[in-house]
């Protein structure tokens, strides 16, 4: 058997190279039709574009991201080909929901926001967005859930964006990113959501950047409508817009989901699908080392305002942090 991977995943090596009988390691942007068309599977970051350019006339059968999100993955295209993919769900909740609290206590902290008794609605109420919201009623909060296909499944408790729109003090958005249908989310935060924003609400994004037209918010903060933005991921990455990196209060290069411990678990996933497809005794170990855990994102924030350019190194190499829960 033979795997491509991107050589950005961490902690992969020794475990890997137990079960596969060739491994290769590319960057994010080495994965091309010549490259995969003799592997039998792939473990790819969301860099990677899975789709006919990059698959037809290759053996590839199995594809796993290690990555919560799959829109780099064309699931009709590999439905056609007959490859089977997966993803890693929740495989970094806790660090986004460390991301986001951190970003909360700074509020408090440096914006004299009180938290206890504000408003906080979470849009996505998923692996991460179920941790963020226990995290903030800890704090004090009370918080307002939007998640439409729950709330289609029957499931009580939520509210539609108008009431976010309407009672919310700080939004915070943990969708993934659906171009089109019934439950689109590409520029969920657009013109028309921001501008009927009532109580001129801080706006957290650390789902996907395309959720949140850009245009608008920066209009949207011009206006007065969104008293401040943290923004953890952007559209047009690495291409960000510097516009909204230097208004931004907390201003990252997509390093919320971050955590070792996050990033262990998804290589820890991938490695499990891939040995459940081939059939294969999953023996190996993926342990994260030890690090810090009381993370502050000014650091991040301050590492990309100074030096936007240097978006993708900062991710590639971002140094360890752990989760509090984990230590």
């Amino acid at each position: 058997m033979k795997v491509i991977i991107d050589n950005k995943i961490p902690y992969i090596k020794e475990a890997v190279e137990r079960i596969a009988d060739e491994v290769v390691y590319l960057p994010g942007s080495g994965f091309t039709n010549e490259t995969v068309k003799d592997a039998d599977a792939l473990i790819v970051r969301t860099r990677t574009r899975c789709d006919r350019d990059l698959l037809e006339g290759s053996r590839v059968k199995f594809i796993a991201t290690a990555t919560i999100g799959y829109d780099h993955i064309d699931t009709d295209y590999c439905r056609e080909a007959g490859i089977i993919w997966t993803n890693c769900p929740g495989c970094n909740a806790g660090s986004v929901e460390q991301y986001v609290r951190s970003s909360l206590l700074l509020l408090e902290s440096r914006k004299g926001f009180r938290l206890e008794g504000a408003t906080l609605g979470v849009v996505g109420v998923g692996h991460v967005g179920s941790r963020v919201v226990r995290m903030a009623e800890a704090l004090g909060m009370k918080v307002l859930l939007n998640d439409p296909p729950r709330a289609d499944r029957g499931e009580r408790g939520f509210v539609d964006l108008a009431t976010i729109a309407s009672e919310c003090d700080v939004i915070t958005l943990h969708t993934p990113l659906n171009r089109e249908g019934k439950y689109r989310t590409f520029h969920l935060a657009d013109e028309d959501f921001l501008f009927t924003l009532k109580r001129r609400p801080f706006l957290i994004n650390a789902s996907r950047g395309e959720v949140v037209d850009t245009a608008s918010l920066l209009a949207a903060l011009a206006a007065g409508r969104v008293k401040g933005a943290v923004i953890d991921t952007w559209e047009y990455e690495p291409h960000i817009s510097r516009e909204l990196m230097e208004v931004a209060f907390i201003a990252t290069p997509h390093i919320a989901g971050y955590s070792a411990d996050g990033k262990a678990n998804a290589t820890r996933m991938s490695l499990e699908a891939l040995c459940r497809f081939f059939g294969i005794e999953a023996e190996f170990d993926v342990t994260p080392p030890e690090g810090p855990s009381d993370y502050d994102p000014t650091r991040d924030s301050e590492w990309l305002k100074a030096s936007p350019e240097k978006f993708e190194w900062f991710r590639g190499h971002y140094p360890v942090r752990r989760e509090s829960a984990a230590i």
